[in-house]
């Protein structure tokens, strides 16, 4: 079996790699010209996910690469009050969940396929696929096109190999709102060892954690009913972002404002999410990853998910000797995970820009009470005690 690989950021490498431990020939195909080191802000990587990259020996390269340790979230309000402590986790005594650059991340993960032998080929920005009934041949805008038994679609949220499976597929969901971001250099601030830091401000949402070198790495979510036209936030400049965010959190901790003053480049983009598909697969195409359900930001899950669905995928792909059951195993095995996850995500979300002053009031009064209750350790097993296990029979169910 040949697979093509469409999606070279995160899913896409990690998918040939665990399809090149199953044994099965995996080539990748990407829009961009390299690795893409520096789209995207940083992101969080549970443990789950980083189960995944153990068993596919990918660890200790992901760790080496600038991780910032953060096995804990903490939350506090706009009146600096603690509301609530989160465990992320630990894999094993030496390595925490860790937040790290989303380029970095693509870039060790493309690195390691190409070391191992994998072929990854760049500009190569998928258009159009066609079935030839014992194969798939895939169409790129170059005018070039490579033919082998399965087409994978790990191209992210606006995939367009989802719509060549099913053109009548749902569009992405804009969740109500923005995702921004950047660095503080030379903050001068104490780091934050171990921790991600959540404000949840009068109007806005702030997280940021401190490395040791002193260096802040900060996200905002913002509220906004009407989705962006596209280009609209590439075209706002950094000193614009910073005029409307410090009107924003000017109630809040001075702390915010001053990270974002020291910030070089802000970028920002619109929060969308993926409703449920009708399916994940029909004849020699699958999707996995952000293809088949991209998540929120609230959930901290996008790359551990897709992680996930690789070695899933690959698994059913190494058990189950006809194409089809294996595609309707993976489907069937994956699905009611990753929609809890997604409807998980938009929740959180909700709670991040309150639109009137009762319900800033109730958020703060509540809050505590929903951690010591409801977002507990115990309460949140199910997503990061998740393991497929390379070695394990497949199971029957979902």
């Amino acid at each position: 079996m040949h697979v093509l690989i469409i999606g070279g950021g995160i899913a896409g490498p990690v998918t040939a790699l665990a399809l090149q431990r199953a044994g099965i020939r995996a080539s990748v195909y990407e829009a961009h010209a390299s690795p893409a080191e520096s789209l995207g802000l940083f992101l969080g990587l549970g443990i789950n996910g980083m189960r995944v990259l153990r068993d596919l020996d990918l660890l200790d390269a992901v760790m080496a690469a600038g991780v910032i340790p953060t096995p804990a979230m903490e939350f506090s309000s706009a009146s600096g009050k603690r509301l609530g402590r989160v465990s992320n986790g630990w894999l094993s005594p030496d390595a925490p969940s860790v937040t790290l650059m989303r380029g970095a991340l693509q870039k060790v993960l493309a690195d390691e396929a190409a070391r191992r032998g994998i072929a990854i080929h760049y500009q190569k920005r998928f258009v159009g696929a066609t079935s030839t009934g014992a194969g798939i041949i895939a169409h790129f805008a170059d005018g070039s096109k490579a033919e082998g038994d399965l087409l994978v679609g790990a191209d992210g949220i606006r995939s367009r190999v989802r719509a060549a499976l099913d053109p009548r597929a749902p569009e992405p969901s804009y969740v109500g709102l923005l995702n921004l971001g950047g660095a503080a250099r030379a903050t001068g601030l104490a780091p934050t060892p171990g921790t991600m830091h959540m404000i949840w401000g009068k109007r806005a949402f702030f997280g940021y954690t401190i490395r040791e070198d002193g260096e802040a790495w900060w996200f905002a979510n913002l509220g906004q009913d009407r989705v962006p036209e596209r280009g609209e936030l590439e075209r706002v400049a950094t000193t614009e972002w910073r005029r409307r965010l410090s009107a924003l959190f000017a109630a809040d901790p001075p702390l915010i404002n001053a990270l974002i003053g020291r910030t070089e480049a802000i970028g920002a983009v619109p929060i969308y999410d993926m409703p449920s598909l009708p399916r994940w697969h029909a004849g020699r195409i699958v999707l996995l990853g952000d293809a088949a359900h991209a998540v929120s930001p609230s959930a901290g899950q996008g790359a551990s998910m897709a992680l996930e669905d690789a070695v899933m995928l690959a698994k059913c792909l190494r058990d189950i000797p006809d194409l089809e059951p294996a595609l309707a195993r993976y489907e069937a095995l994956r699905r009611p995970r990753a929609e809890r996850i997604v409807r998980d995500g938009r929740r959180r979300g909700t709670y991040k820009a309150p639109r009137h002053r009762l319900a800033l009031a109730l958020r703060d009064l509540l809050m505590p009470l929903v951690f010591r209750l409801f977002v507990t350790e115990k309460a949140l097993r199910w997503i990061y005690d998740y393991e497929i296990g390379w070695d394990a029979p497949l199971p029957q169910g979902a």
